[in-house]
């Protein structure tokens, strides 16, 4: 399969590599037609024409471009796709998302694997902007306005289009994969408790290790580790599933010397209660492993 991405859909993408995105649909498209669309070929003249356009039936935030397009056009390259849409704009019903020309065969080809993947990324944009919109005006004990970020709880395969997503509904990325950063949780800890560093060694020993450019970040999930941990010095703080008195008590002890991050049981309901606690960054695994599908729909015409 062939076929280039346009301008606008190569702009929206907002980070994620074309390579990545492209990998991603071949797979999908392969899954979906391993030996072909028995029946597009059994039913449809090969020399049938077809429009369509991409359609929301509800409101919300759109996502995935980029996926959608190259959905047809790596199917057939002279599909011609124009997306009307940006990522991270909003949708009404009846909102006209992209129209679609090319042969018949290839728009029905096309079609379940670029909605699945469009649907799936606005559903993910759509939730992170109500997790943004939550907590807007929130500031941290910091001065630093309250980020909403994701984190790796993601669907297999689909991690850099999910997190473009996430961008595209206002949040920010969290590190991509184990490569990115230096992550220090509480079963790394024990490890290295039991090679007989306490907190505070252990950290000051994971640091020694690291590049001087890498980011370290330590899980806490009682406020009496604290003191040992910021003398470790690291530059993000985690606390996890903290209640909010403690929340703030521990934003107010780390007293900008790290980033606080607050994480666990974090929803809709509690987000903002947990952004007035002083934090600096409230990430939720919900935005990708919960997040419900937009409702897209392709309305198909044959040409005459």
């Amino acid at each position: 399969m062939s076929g280039e991405p346009s301008a606008s859909a190569a702009r929206d993408l907002t980070g994620a590599t074309l390579a990545a995105v492209t990998a991603i649909v071949d797979r999908a498209l392969d899954e979906d037609a391993p030996w072909g669309d028995a029946t597009s070929e059994a039913a449809i003249p090969a020399d049938a024409r077809a429009t369509a356009r991409v359609v929301s039936r509800v409101a919300g935030v759109f996502a995935g471009g980029l996926a959608l397009e190259l959905a047809f056009t790596r199917v057939d390259p002279a599909t011609r796709v124009t997306l009307l849409v940006a990522d991270g704009e909003p949708l009404t019903p009846g909102t006209v998302i992209a129209e679609i020309s090319g042969t018949a065969r290839a728009v029905l080809r096309g079609e379940r694997v670029a909605l699945n993947l469009a649907q799936r990324l606005s559903g993910i944009a759509t939730l992170t902007r109500r997790y943004v919109d939550a907590v807007a005006g929130a500031v941290s004990a910091s001065g630093r306005p309250v980020r909403i970020a994701d984190t790796r709880k993601t669907t297999p395969g689909l991690r850099v289009l999910e997190k473009a997503a996430v961008r595209a509904g206002g949040g920010h990325n969290h590190r991509h994969s184990l490569s990115d950063a230096v992550m220090l949780k509480d079963n790394h800890l024990a490890v290295l408790r039991r090679e007989g560093l306490d907190l505070t060694e252990a950290i000051r020993a994971v640091r020694a290790r690291i590049p001087h450019t890498m980011h370290l970040e330590v899980e806490v999930d009682r406020l009496d580790q604290l003191p040992a941990v910021i003398a470790g010095e690291p530059d993000t703080i985690m606390l996890d599933n903290f209640g909010l008195d403690d929340l703030r008590a521990g934003a107010a002890l780390i007293a900008g010397r790290a980033i606080v991050e607050a994480s666990g049981g974090v929803t809709l309901e509690t987000v903002r209660a947990i952004a007035e606690t002083g934090v600096d960054v409230i990430s939720v695994g919900a935005l990708t492993h919960s997040a419900a599908a937009l409702d897209l729909g392709l309305d198909v015409s044959v040409d005459e």
